[in-house]
């Protein structure tokens, strides 16, 4: 690993050092022919990196971890999880590092070889998975939902075997930190309290500091990563997106979506929808996103019982009277989401009751559907009519809808027109890995904006057509 980066970079070392015992001091493998893919131009410049160096040799070693500021103390980050339900008391970073920090963001490798936790794994990442989740994550960000940032895709000239062999690749991703549910669960497991402590102070700190000033800060801190995530979720269900993989080391504690694997969209609306290959009981299933959500906040108010009372009787009081707030947070977050997509400041629930059942029975597109709403506020309720198979069900709805006067262009300021669908992103991931980069950059394009309707784009609006048959996403390891 070379240390002849520019001195104008300094990665902070600030989890190496604080939190060493959740820690493995670890370096990347090297890349044997690295060729920049794909660079986020706009964040290296938020990040106060120059773009233009991020393209030379030293600014791609960067990227894959391969040469570092003087200083700086790359790390495989440990924590645990809950995978499926079943729980797993080591996982960590098994092909993932962390840099250091850029500021009061996290500079995070995926791909980036064998770590002490890869459990028998290689390490690498295909060019395919690495561009999902750099196209994905954009697109969420650009929708405005809270999401790690990707910064580049490498290509590292390293085959990886998977189903075939593919070419490999490093993602560069940015984050506020890599602080998950699974890593309070490692601390938890270790029976030391002041590690847990500090875990839960340096989080504190870095991402919820009001807690602080609370009479019961750890108390106060558990409340807001719950708001955080009931947030979260309901953004994710209020534009149809299925992260894929729910489990306890992939929900962030700042409430960031993170890990891009078997995620997708959805088309047709229905609750039931998966798409991993891996979840083959329905637990991450779209309408299950909001109950796992819960399930995993219990788990963390699990690994954080020493903090929250004296004794573990009152803790797992005060813990089990906090997550019976959950859901009533969550339903506050969808309910207010739902009501600015449809244009309203104020609605009987059973009007949003009965538009979900309405989708739900007639298997609407879900981006099309809401967009069309937009369209039927303005006066002409066709395009929105003609997603519908139920007519008079449709018509008895709208009627009452429209009663309220919905205002158009808030609703199209929240519905999104363009999504990744999965057929395009499948479209362009395939290409990416052929080698014709084009259609991953016409997406990225497309995707920046995606209230906005431009033409020439109306196949980027449309589902996927039938022949496109049913989806199914893998996790790329």
């Amino acid at each position: 690993m070379s240390t002849s980066v520019s001195p104008t970079i300094t990665l902070g070392t600030r989890y190496a050092t604080e939190l060493a015992d959740l820690a493995l001091p670890w370096q990347a493998a090297e890349t044997p022919e690295p060729e920049l893919l794909v660079l986020n131009e706009a964040l290296a410049a938020d990040l106060d990196l120059d773009p233009s160096w991020l393209r030379s040799a030293d600014g791609i070693g960067l990227l894959t971890g391969t040469v570092v500021p003087e200083g700086a103390v790359p790390v495989a980050q440990a924590y645990a999880g809950h995978q499926f339900g079943g729980y797993s008391p080591r996982l960590g970073d098994g092909r993932a590092l962390l840099l250091g920090e850029l500021g009061a963001h996290d500079l995070h490798l995926k791909g980036s070889g064998r770590t002490p936790f890869s459990r028998g794994g290689d390490g690498f990442a295909a060019v395919g998975p690495m561009l999902r989740e750099y196209v994905v994550s954009e697109a969420m960000h650009a929708l405005g939902i809270p999401t790690t940032r990707s910064l580049a895709v490498v290509a590292t000239g390293r085959p990886v075997r998977r189903e075939a062999v593919l070419p490999g690749a490093v993602l560069a991703r940015v984050a506020s930190s890599h602080l998950r549910v699974g890593t309070f669960q490692y601390a938890r497991s270790t029976g030391d309290d002041d590690l847990l402590k500090r875990l839960a102070d340096h989080a504190i700190e870095r991402h919820h500091p009001s807690a602080a000033l609370a009479d019961q800060p750890y108390v106060a801190f558990f409340e807001s990563v719950m708001q955080v995530q009931a947030s979260l979720v309901a953004q994710w269900m209020l534009v149809g997106f299925v992260h894929g993989v729910m489990n306890t080391d992939n929900m962030t504690i700042s409430g960031e979506t993170i890990d891009y694997g078997p995620c997708a969209f959805l088309d047709a609306f229905d609750p039931a929808t998966v798409f991993s290959s891996i979840d083959e009981q329905g637990r991450y299933a779209y309408g299950n996103q909001p109950i796992v959500a819960e399930w995993n906040l219990a788990r963390f108010a699990e690994a954080i019982l020493p903090l929250l009372a004296d004794t573990e009787d009152e803790a797992v009081s005060v813990a089990t009277s906090m997550l019976q707030t959950f859901r009533d947070r969550y339903s506050a977050a969808w309910s207010d989401g739902m009501r600015a997509k449809l244009g309203l400041a104020d609605a009987d629930p059973s009007l949003v009751a009965d538009l979900v059942s309405l989708m739900q029975d007639n298997h609407v597109d879900h981006t099309s559907f809401f967009r069309a709403l937009g369209t039927a506020a303005r006066g002409d309720v066709e395009p929105a009519r003609s997603l519908v198979l139920d007519l008079a069900a449709f018509d008895a709805w709208a009627s009452r809808w429209l009663a309220l006067s919905p205002d158009a262009d808030a609703m199209d300021r929240v519905n999104p027109a363009y999504v990744p669908r999965n057929h395009l992103v499948e479209e362009a991931l395939t290409a990416a890995t052929g080698g014709d980069l084009a259609p991953v950059e016409r997406l990225l394009s497309v995707l920046a904006a995606p209230y906005d309707v431009r033409p020439g784009l109306e196949r980027y609006l449309e589902p996927a057509p039938d022949s496109f048959g049913q989806y199914t996403t893998f996790c790329g390891t």
